[in-house]
C-alpha cells in the first residue's frame, strides 16, 4: 500500500470515530465532499446539518491522544484572526490581529494544540465575543449565537480550553503560551492545583511576590550562575544568535 493508500484509511478511521454525531447517513461520508468543486456542500455540512460540534471535538481529542498521545505532551494556547469585510460574522470588529500584526476587521478564534513527538493537532476551538457583540442580544441572535454565551475575555476562553483538555484523554505534562495568557494568574493557578508544568510568557511589568517586584528587574539582579542556555530551535528567520533575553531560562530556588 502507498502513501496515498495509508492517508485514505487514516482518514476513513477518521471519519468513522465521528461518524454517530451526525444524525443523517449520507453527511457522515465526508470523503465525497473533497470530489466538489465549489464549498457549498461544506458550508451546509458545518451551518445547516444537524450535528454536535462540541461531541465531535471530543472524539478528536480521543482519536489525538491515541496517535500522538506522549507522557511529555504539550498543550499550546493561543489566538489567530480571520479577516471581515462585513459586520455581521458572529465576533466580528475591528481589534487587534496578532495574524495581521495590526488593527483590522477581523473575528478572533483562541485555539488549543497538542504537540509531541509523534506531531501535532489542534484540539479545540473558542470564537471570542467582543462586548459590542455580548452587549446586543438581537445582532447575537441574527449571527445564531446562543442566548447563554455571554462575554468572556481570551484568556478566559483558554483556560476553560486547558480545563477541559485535562479532562479529556491527552496526557498533557506541560501547557505553553504567550503573555496574552501568561499574565493571567487565574491560568497559573488553575494549572498550579493540576499539577501540570508551564511556560508561559509575561509582560515585562509583570509584578512578583515581595520581594521581587517587577519580572525585568528580578531577572537584572538574578547572578550568571541562575541561567541555563536552552535552544528554543528555529524562527521564522533562521536560528537566532543566543542572548541572554531570548535564548536561557531561569531557574528559581
Amino acid at each position: 500500500m502507498g502513501e496515498a493508500g495509508l492517508w485514505a484509511g487514516e482518514l476513513e478511521s477518521v471519519f468513522a470515530c465521528v461518524a454517530g454525531r451526525f444524525s443523517r447517513v449520507d453527511l457522515r461520508w465526508l470523503a465525497e465532499y473533497a470530489g466538489h468543486r465549489v464549498p457549498a456542500d461544506f458550508q451546509h455540512l458545518l451551518n445547516g446539518a444537524s450535528w454536535d460540534a462540541d461531541a465531535v471535538r471530543d472524539d478528536l481529542q480521543q482519536y489525538v491522544a491515541g496517535r500522538l498521545g506522549t507522557p511529555d505532551g504539550v498543550l499550546i494556547v493561543d489566538d489567530t484572526g480571520f479577516m471581515k469585510k462585513g459586520i455581521t460574522s458572529a465576533g466580528v470588529q475591528r481589534q487587534y490581529s496578532g495574524t495581521a500584526g495590526r488593527t483590522e476587521n477581523c473575528q478572533i478564534g483562541v485555539f488549543a494544540a497538542y504537540a509531541s513527538s509523534r506531531g501535532r493537532a489542534l484540539v479545540d476551538r473558542e470564537l471570542y465575543l467582543p462586548k459590542s457583540w455580548t452587549a446586543g442580544a438581537g445582532r447575537c441572535r441574527a449571527a445564531k449565537v446562543p442566548d447563554s454565551r455571554g462575554f468572556a475575555a481570551k484568556g478566559e476562553l483558554a483556560r476553560a480550553m486547558i480545563l477541559r483538555a485535562l479532562a479529556s484523554p491527552l496526557p498533557i505534562a506541560w501547557v505553553t503560551g504567550d503573555c496574552a495568557y501568561g499574565q493571567e494568574w487565574r491560568m497559573r493557578r488553575t494549572l498550579e492545583e493540576a499539577g501540570v508544568g508551564y511556560v508561559l510568557a509575561v509582560p515585562k511589568s509583570q509584578q512578583l511576590h515581595a520581594p521581587f517586584g517587577r519580572i525585568d528587574q528580578a531577572i537584572a539582579d538574578a547572578p550568571d550562575e541562575a541561567w541555563e542556555r536552552r535552544s528554543c530551535g528555529d524562527g521564522a528567520k533562521g536560528r537566532p544568535a543566543p542572548t541572554r533575553r531570548t535564548a536561557t531560562c531561569a531557574r528559581w530556588g
